[in-house]
């Protein structure tokens, strides 16, 4: 059964088929991680057949957690300010340049939290509850068909105590400007296995730090997930690391760092994605600095395969072939003027037609340059209409949350 969300937030949806180049530059509107909200349809719906109510609370047991993630967060609190944090623990492991990795979830829990997730799927599917929240119709997703957004689960409060009590302090020490403090926080599950998703293109995520935790199945094979750069850099479509699933493992990266998940080969894979949101940094020069296109900085050369987006790259298909699945096509990257030499020598006239369909597409696309919230940043939240505090959640066609 497939959970695909479609948004109707017909505001965002025309700012993004317009900007597509922009997309990514639409906020959520931060709010405070304790506030209770009332049980969703969907959730409501569930509500009777959880197997876990200690999951549904707003408390993350300490017991839940893999010891070694608890000694890591221990000893960081002991350590000093300015300490190198991988010469605090071996425990913490550097997969990539800002990119790391550790053991997270006990077995107890990854056996409890994945038997609640099966037994969801069941019930949602036997309920045949084919029509999601109209309000996350409007503004949510999970950028993953048969994903499932944990609000409509009721596991929000359960997920922002893991975020205060325990990411927000490897955060802090890993990323003290993005990871400082969290507000708010967008979390989902996407899974993958051969009738399903098989991937999910390169993109980056319209999140501050992501936190990544394999919740399994065991026995699958490939669906790893390729590091490139980072948005904007000489180097963003170079690999820089390939990384390897493990159950119970977590990855920690910043959100401006292009990434996708190669196809899996065998098995299926479950993941639990917690975008985490910092609303002080996400209103500074910095945060729009890392974002906006007109940043961006001259490619150093031809990218790296394995790094290209065929939603986005205007070159995909000079290194790889198109998959010939139905996409929403936005081909912007690398923008006009910022291209690595030799992106225009081209050795066939298929090869010329290909790039100059995207170049005209690019151009006609972002003809108007550069939307004022761009040049003086969002509206404060407490100006905001509520249409626009519901539309700065949007995640408009299939990328405004990770569209790159």
């Amino acid at each position: 059964m497939s959970f695909a969300v479609r948004t109707s937030c017909s505001f965002c949806r025309k700012v993004a088929l317009k900007y597509p180049v922009f997309a990514f530059l639409a906020l959520r509107s931060p709010m405070t991680t304790n506030t209770e909200t009332p049980l969703n349809p969907v959730a409501a719906v569930y509500a009777p057949y959880r197997l876990n109510q200690d999951l549904f609370e707003e408390n993350f047991q300490e017991s839940w957690l893999h010891p070694d993630f608890l000694e890591i967060i221990n000893l960081f609190q002991k350590a000093p300010k300015d300490s190198n944090p991988l010469k605090i623990t071996s425990l913490l492991k550097e997969e990539a340049l800002d990119v790391y990795s550790f053991p997270c979830f006990s077995t107890d829990f990854l056996d409890t939290f994945n038997a609640e997730i099966q037994n969801f799927y069941r019930v949602i599917e036997q309920k045949n509850v084919t029509e999601r929240l109209s309000h996350l119709d409007d503004c949510d997703h999970t950028v993953n068909n048969y994903g499932v957004i944990m609000t409509e689960l009721g596991m929000k409060g359960m997920l922002s105590s893991l975020q205060q009590r325990y990411i927000l302090p490897l955060s802090r020490r890993l990323f003290p400007v993005e990871g400082k403090s969290f507000d708010d926080h967008h979390s989902f599950l996407v899974r993958y296995q051969a009738d399903e998703d098989l991937g999910l293109d390169m993109h980056i995520d319209d999140s501050d730090v992501t936190f990544n935790v394999c919740l399994g199945e065991k026995g699958f094979t490939g669906a790893t997930l390729a590091f490139c750069g980072y948005f904007g850099e000489p180097d963003h479509r170079h690999l820089s690391h390939v990384y390897n699933h493990e159950i119970g493992r977590a990855v920690l990266h910043l959100g401006t760092r292009r990434h996708g998940a190669e196809d899996i080969e065998s098995g299926a894979r479950c993941n639990l994605i917690v975008w985490n949101y910092n609303k002080a940094y996400r209103q500074s020069d910095q945060y729009r600095a890392s974002r906006l296109p007109h940043r961006y900085r001259k490619e150093s050369g031809e990218p790296d395969p394995i790094c290209l987006s065929e939603t986005h790259d205007r070159d995909f298909s000079r290194f790889r072939k198109p998959s010939g699945a139905p996409k929403h096509m936005h081909p912007w990257c690398p923008p006009e003027g910022k291209e690595y030499d030799g992106f225009y020598d081209v050795t066939s006239s298929d090869e010329f037609i290909v790039i100059a369909r995207n170049y005209i597409w690019n151009i006609k696309s972002t003809e108007s340059h550069l939307l004022p919230s761009e040049l003086n940043g969002p509206e404060p939240i407490e100006k905001q209409t509520n249409h626009q505090k519901e539309c700065g959640k949007c995640v408009l066609s299939t990328g405004v949350r990770n569209i790159l």
